[in-house]
């Protein structure tokens, strides 16, 4: 069967986009999902561990979101907001501007902290390639003058920058947080880790996929962005040892299905690679390598309620929403959590 865009809308009041983050992480609701049985729970996130049992692998994505939005002028004056997308070189990056009509190739933009940047080419798809102009280490300036690359839905400011990092965030390089992770607290790891439970770090850095929409009306016609992703050595054996003994592999997040589903041979078996994916799962869709998700809740008709609709179907996915909204669940990037088994 061949889906379109409008086959995964719902309807979602705007109340239920939530604005801050849950206090503390693991305190946001969980909805949990048995495939199997059709069965659906509601618990508190915290309750993850009555799901997991000794022996499951439980993935999740170390990226560490950059500060990535700046502000920045013209020589003109004129104003201009710059989101970093992906780093391309030491100091050549590719990144969104808005508006684009004032960053033509060759345009300078300055911000207010000695970070200057130079226009040097134009994608395809409107993004634009920049070197930037500093002095002193890049990262320490990015930390200063930059800011947290909120989703456009979020327009309460947030007070606490790391409350938009997972506590494992490690490799600087994503655009937007790999949310399903948010809600994870150490305490909560550690307990996890002590049922036996084993936890392997992959990588993926999130770019433009999370912020262009899906415009095609036939899904199959939808090209996603390329990302970074990783498997190290050490994630590889520990999820192949897994595989061979019948053990699950949970995903955290769709960000960690798509770097174990690009990685993966047709067996769900990795060798340690790094690369770029452009991978775009929808139903029907047979997954190598993973058995379970811990995900948020995701935008109508985007390319992430797919991905997780062709875990549980497209019917059982938009029931399990409507049912969230009935609930009032919270929605989005500082929203609830579903548990799908």
């Amino acid at each position: 069967m061949q889906f379109l865009k409008s086959d995964f809308y719902y309807d979602l009041p705007e109340e239920l986009i939530a604005q801050t983050p849950a206090s503390p992480r693991d305190a946001s609701r969980l909805l949990v999902y048995d495939r199997t049985s059709k069965k659906t729970e509601h618990r508190i996130f915290k309750d993850v561990t009555d799901y997991l049992k000794k022996g499951d692998v439980l993935v999740v994505n170390n990226t560490r979101v950059l500060p990535a939005r700046l502000y920045a002028r013209t020589e003109n004056g004129g104003a201009v907001e710059v989101l970093l997308l992906k780093r391309l070189d030491i100091d050549k990056w590719e990144v969104l501007v808005k508006p684009g009509k004032k960053c033509k190739i060759g345009t300078r933009l300055d911000t207010s902290d000695g970070l200057s940047l130079t226009v040097e080419g134009i994608t395809e798809s409107g993004e634009r390639i920049v070197r930037f102009i500093y002095e002193g280490v890049f990262e320490e300036i990015l930390e200063r003058v930059g800011n947290m690359p909120l989703p456009p839905y979020i327009k309460k400011k947030l007070e606490d920058k790391n409350r938009y990092q997972t506590v494992y965030a490690k490799t600087d390089g994503s655009a937007a947080a790999p949310t399903a992770g948010l809600h994870f607290t150490p305490a909560l790891l550690e307990r996890i880790r002590g049922m036996g439970v084993e936890v392997a770090e992959v990588l993926l850095h999130v770019g433009l996929g999370t912020f262009r929409p899906v415009k095609e009306e036939i899904i199959t016609d939808h090209k996603m962005h390329s990302e970074y992703y990783e498997v190290g050595a050490e994630a590889a054996e520990t999820i192949n040892k897994a595989k061979r003994e019948g053990r699950r592999i949970i995903a955290v997040g769709t960000t960690s299905v798509r770097t174990l589903e690009s990685a993966a041979d047709e067996n769900g078996f990795l060798k340690p690679c790094s690369g770029n994916t452009e991978i775009f799962i929808y139903p029907p869709y047979k997954f190598r390598c993973v058995d379970a998700l811990i995900t948020n809740f995701h935008l109508p008709e985007s390319t992430l309620i797919m991905l997780v609709a062709a875990m549980t179907g497209r019917d059982e996915i938009l029931s399990l929403y409507n049912g969230a909204v009935r609930e009032r669940y919270r929605f989005f990037s500082f929203g609830d959590a579903m548990l799908v088994l």
